[in-house]
């Protein structure tokens, strides 16, 4: 079953450069084996033969309180060929970053923690700045905006004010979109399944709860026996047994507070989603481990993701 994922985030002053490293597997990432191709365009003089040139000077130069760069993270299919899932990456930062927008990208494909197959994703990052053609340095390219004379500012951004609602329209219509992309790719290249929707499960009228996601960290600490229970219970077609995988992992409250997770969101997810499910009250056995391992739940947080 395809999986729809599409992620947006904001980089701020300092982040550009280093996540460049990080999605094009540079400098301290360059040990990581799972980068299948990366590429930028779009770039001003100054950098065009080198990315990384036009990410450090965001970082030098941007305003305190600008963001440095835009990330679109999207879920490839598997289906596809390192070469098909390139000609889509392509065609959808064209169709987004236009011919003005500076951009790099990069597809990884490592191997799946549970599964073991292929998990193809791409990062994209995007400048919000404005190529207009103007000869700027790079100190000048990052300064803010002068609407009327244009060649002694920086590079407009294209971002606006834009009001919450606004926002929340334009998320939803790239979401749209990339479900268009990625589905017209996929019928170009023969498929008749593994099609994606944008909705919520909710708005698609099926009545079940997404799959559990267990972050990086969980799914590294299942044993073989616990991966092939999931794995079985993927394939199943009654999808109520999605909350039955999180207690198939082995886990129960006391082993949830062992892992680095924030307390309230432990007790929120924890409380909310699975002992209304089990029938049993979760809350009481939540308030006698807090008295017992304070120190465990204040663990700091290192990404680690339940995903009810």
């Amino acid at each position: 079953m395809a999986t729809y994922h599409l992620s947006v985030k904001f980089g701020g002053k300092g982040q550009a450069a280093n996540h460049a490293d990080y999605i094009e597997r540079k400098e301290k990432y360059r040990d990581r084996q799972d980068l299948e191709y990366s590429a930028h365009g779009n770039m001003p003089e100054w950098a065009r033969d080198n990315p990384s040139h036009f990410w450090q000077a965001a970082d030098q130069f941007e305003r305190a309180n600008g963001s440095t760069y835009r990330e679109l993270e999207i879920a490839l299919p598997r289906e596809l060929t390192p070469e098909q899932r390139l000609e889509l990456v392509q065609d959808f930062v064209r169709q987004e970053a236009g011919e003005r927008h500076a951009w790099s990208f990069a597809i990884h494909n490592p191997k799946a923690s549970i599964d073991g197959g292929e998990q193809p994703h791409a990062h994209i990052m995007m400048s919000q700045r404005v190529n207009d053609g103007i000869d700027r340095t790079p100190e000048q390219y990052f300064r803010r905006y002068n609407a009327r004379y244009p060649d002694r500012g920086g590079a407009k951004k294209d971002s606006g004010s834009l009001t919450p609602t606004q926002q929340k329209e334009q998320l939803r219509e790239l979401r749209k979109r990339w479900e268009v992309k990625h589905n017209e790719h996929m019928r170009k290249h023969g498929f008749e399944r593994g099609f994606i929707d944008c909705r919520t499960l909710k708005e698609q009228g099926i009545e079940r709860r997404p799959e559990v996601h267990l972050g990086f960290e969980a799914a590294g600490r299942l044993d073989d026996a616990q991966r092939h229970d999931i794995m079985q219970k993927r394939s199943e077609p009654d999808y109520s047994r999605h909350l039955e995988q999180a207690r198939t992992v082995g886990h129960d409250i006391r082993e949830w507070l062992d892992t680095p997770v924030k307390q309230h969101e432990l007790v929120r997810r924890l409380q909310h989603d699975v002992a209304r499910e089990h029938g049993f009250d979760m809350r009481d056995r939540v308030s006698r481990q807090n008295r017992t391992e304070p120190e465990r739940v204040k663990s700091p947080s290192r990404g680690f993701s339940m995903g009810f």
